[in-house]
């Protein structure tokens, strides 16, 4: 492989969870010589203490700075959901390549509008997704430059290594499930649809089940099928309804027009299928996995908790700016440690990929087929939640 002498400069837009994971990612990926150039962020504060701990060679509040600077080859967006579209085709059309966090977007709705989770119809919707899906595809097909879908999932490396046996035997899947639980979001915004374009499903299920597609997908190119998504079946509620406030004192999930549990089934063009299952209400720290049964194959595929390292600690002295694992409340007791979190998870190989993307002229990995994709079975299966029968597609 050639080796690169300039580096590739990098403007990140945010400065919260989603570009820690991906600033991590970039530097431990190795290989490519990069430039943290500029970090762009509403608050200053709060993006220089950022710009301090990673070393990032300026900060700015405006990203049209980012779009005139003529060094910045790669936009990483860490916004909310519904500023990807609208950075993503301002900054394509700029002749920056881009970065973006899932999902896509969404549903999001007048910003003073009230419990539209509740009171607009998921397939109205899903009509208007799809005019914005299709204002993005047109600059990405108009643009030299790509558009890199960022669903660590895919890049975690026990599912890399399943798809890498895919790939070797050719197998074919007949079943798989999936599933991201945790005891709610950080997130004070998490309860309302207008912030985030759905509940539990549009931020933890969305995980494992582009996960599900993307290895579909392995199977298929693989064997040389085409396979598609055939119908969608969905159940979405709000289970913590039914908890008094004193029991919901461990349960970080107070969603008002949003689901906090789905279930999903996709049925393929094949015949075969995959479940996913999401919850804001499942104590014990993130659970995130896919498991993958195939006619010649079972693949597990164990991202969090893993068994990597078990600890059992007294107290937490001296621990409190060291890493253990998402969502756990206490670090006394026994433990199941995050080692490598950003390698395990697919941050690492995530930003190592789209950076040999840009670097040697190669398609993405995860591009904006996969990114709509996702969020159609996203919102096929909040419409046949709401109306109560199967979608077909």
């Amino acid at each position: 492989m050639e080796r690169l002498t300039k580096p590739i400069v990098i403007g990140t837009v945010g400065s919260g969870y989603g570009a820690f994971l991906h600033v991590n990612g970039y530097l431990n990926a190795g290989g490519i010589p990069i430039r943290l150039k500029t970090l762009c962020a509403r608050n200053r504060e709060k993006a220089e203490r950022f710009q301090r701990r990673y070393g990032y060679e300026q900060v700015c509040t405006d990203f049209e700075e980012l779009l005139l600077d003529p060094e910045i080859d790669v936009i990483d967006l860490s916004v909310p959901p519904a500023l990807h579209i609208p950075f993503s085709i301002r900054a394509l059309k700029a002749g920056k390549h881009i970065i973006c966090e899932k999902p896509v977007t969404g549903y999001f709705g007048d910003p003073e509008a009230k419990d539209i989770g509740k009171t607009m119809k998921k397939s109205e919707m899903w009509r208007e997704v799809q005019k914005s899906l299709e204002e993005l595809k047109q600059a990405v097909d108009a643009s030299e430059c790509k558009f890199m879908y960022a669903e660590n999932f895919i890049y975690a490396t026990p599912v890399q290594k399943a798809a890498e046996i895919l790939r070797a035997k050719k197998s074919k899947i007949v079943l798989m499930t999936g599933e991201e639980t945790i005891v709610g979001s950080s997130s004070p915004l998490a309860g309302k649809w207008r912030h985030f374009g759905g509940g539990s499903l549009m931020r933890n299920g969305i995980h494992p089940l582009t996960g599900m597609l993307y290895l579909k997908q392995v199977e298929a190119k693989a064997r040389g099928e085409a396979i598609t998504v055939k119908s969608v079946t969905a159940d979405c509620g709000r289970q913590t309804a039914c908890l008094s406030e004193d029991e919901l004192s461990y349960i970080n999930a107070r969603p008002e027009d949003v689901e906090d549990v789905a279930m999903v089934t996709v049925t393929f063009s094949d015949g075969t299928k995959c479940m996913t299952i999401c919850s804001d209400a499942v104590l014990g720290g993130s659970r995130n996995y896919i498991n993958v049964y195939s006619n010649d194959t079972t693949m597990m595929c164990n991202l969090t908790p893993t068994d990597l390292l078990n600890t059992y600690a007294m107290d937490e002295k001296g621990l409190e700016e060291v890493g253990w694992g998402e969502l756990v409340t206490s670090k006394t007791g026994w433990n199941k440690v995050f080692v490598s979190d950003e390698v395990v998870r697919g941050y690492t190989g995530e930003m190592k990929s789209f950076l040999e993307s840009v670097a040697y002229g190669r398609e993405p990995e995860t591009g904006f087929e996969l990114a709509y994709e996702a969020i159609r079975v996203v919102y096929a299966a909040y419409q046949s939640a709401e109306e109560g029968r199967r979608i077909d597609f």
